[in-house]
């Protein structure tokens, strides 16, 4: 008799990593300033800022135990001296049921999955810019593990400096004497 299933079902639900589905969860863009600010891109430089934050948390109530939702927010704007020319911000989301050992866990939400979403993350923003009246913003790739060793070191430090500040407010005061001091 052989053991292997008749269908990859069984072998999918062990995979360490499985996209159950991914969506929009929010997508929002403003153009205040149009039409004027579609002419001064003519002539301007416009400056752009690109802000990535990813965001993952366990989906309770769930028949499967280990099915993660994670949110890639992605927000943009460009601006001609000051002027808004476009605010636009994407919530992209996905479900992942992962079968993979407690201490990668995090490093497979904050890296793994983020790194999945983004291609369609990015698709949606250029489109949503374009159809705005604009060039497209073309996002280039991220590094999600950089990102999560950078936020991993800025847990670390924030972690030092306040038990650094829990002891200094402990330790007793050495040297200091109650009382006047003599002149």
């Amino acid at each position: 008799m052989n053991d292997t299933p008749a269908n990859g079902a069984d072998q999918q639900q062990d995979a360490p990593l499985s996209i159950n589905g991914q969506y929009v969860k929010d997508l929002s863009f403003e153009s205040p300033n149009s039409p004027g600010i579609l002419a001064e891109l003519q002539n301007k430089q416009p400056e752009v800022k690109v802000n990535v934050d990813v965001k993952a948390g366990k989906i309770e109530g769930q028949p499967v135990d280990n099915m993660f939702e994670v949110i890639l927010s992605v927000s943009a704007d460009l601006k001609i001296e000051g002027t808004v020319g476009f605010i636009v911000e994407l919530d992209y989301a996905g479900v992942f049921t992962l079968n993979v050992p407690e201490e990668h866990l995090s490093a497979m939400l904050l890296i793994e999955c983020p790194r999945m979403l983004f291609p369609f993350a990015r698709n949606i923003l250029a489109d949503m810019t374009r159809d705005g009246g604009f060039v497209p913003l073309f996002l280039q790739p991220i590094d999600f593990a950089a990102l999560y060793q950078a936020n991993l070191e800025n847990q670390t430090e924030q972690l030092d400096k306040d038990v650094a500040d829990l002891v200094e407010k402990k330790a007793p005061t050495e040297g200091k004497t109650k009382g006047k001091a003599k002149k």
